[in-house]
């Protein structure tokens, strides 16, 4: 008969269970060997085992299996099963990434603030980073353009615990707004910018339901010209707004703009 071998391992070098996590759409987790950090998009069941598929901020896809102490959620490991059919839904992340907190309340506005050139940026910024921007404290308010932007600065009068953050369009080198933005060396301000013409493109073209942004011919209004050029009413409000309502998370944005979005906000929500 086959006698009884106790385990005599050391209870300080078991390993702990990990508990176990549905890996519900949008649950945002790092692999913990490769260190990969995304959001789930679907699990799935092969002959290996189930799978789990991860986008990353950049809208990069990877596959991991869903091997038990396999990934890290907030630090803590965990082991991601299958979710169950029927479950209870809830969301797990901001339309910007950040982690979803149910009920939170709105902080007291901050002194420092984030300036963006007109209002189709500022609604943009609103859709998508909205939830993180109250929970910060954090107040977005739109210029008619920066052509203005040295004596903006002036009066704004930024101080380490008021900081500015500025949000230009079209920053690339030569540029007007490279010109302006040069001007500005207030180490309690931080100008960035995104490459595009109009914040119309920093939404990927998939997600609007078009093969790519019209080049438009110098000269002519940009807006104007792109309604034009996909055979939209020449109607820009109209246009914006159903460019607006096409996104729904970051993942329908270009991540030259999330990048820069996320870095204005890190800095003024920096500790005196």
């Amino acid at each position: 008969m086959r006698s009884y071998q106790p385990d005599l391992t050391p209870p300080w070098k078991k390993s702990a269970p990990a508990p176990e996590v549905p890996a519900e759409t949008d649950l945002v987790v790092e692999e913990a060997v490769t260190g990969f950090c995304g959001a789930v998009i679907r699990c799935e069941k092969t002959a290996e085992g189930p799978t789990v598929t991860l986008e990353d901020r950049f809208g990069k896809h990877r596959v991991f299996p869903m091997a038990p102490r396999g990934f890290l959620l907030e630090g803590r490991v965990v082991t991601l099963v299958r979710p169950s059919a029927g479950g209870p839904v809830r969301p797990t992340r901001t339309a910007s990434g950040s982690v979803a907190v149910p009920g939170a309340r709105a902080r007291v506005a901050r002194a420092g603030r984030i300036y963006v050139e007109g209002r189709h940026d500022a609604e943009l910024v609103e859709r998508v980073w909205g939830d993180d921007l109250r929970i910060e404290g954090v107040v977005v308010e739109y210029l008619e353009g920066i052509d203005d932007l040295p004596s903006i600065v002036r009066e704004f009068a930024p101080v380490p615990d008021a900081r500015l953050g500025v949000l230009v369009d079209h920053l690339v080198p030569g540029s007007k707004e490279s010109r302006i933005a040069a001007q500005v060396s207030d180490g309690n301000v931080l100008v960035v910018g995104h490459p595009y013409i109009d914040v119309w493109e920093a939404v990927k073209p998939s997600s609007v339901g078009i093969a790519a942004w019209p080049v438009v011919p110098r000269g002519q209004d940009w807006k104007t010209g792109v309604c034009r050029a996909l055979g939209w009413p020449e109607n820009t409000g109209a246009a914006w707004q159903r460019i607006l309502s096409s996104v729904r998370s970051y993942r329908d944005l270009q991540p030259e703009l999330l990048g820069r979005v996320e870095e204005l906000i890190d800095f003024v929500t920096l500790p005196d």
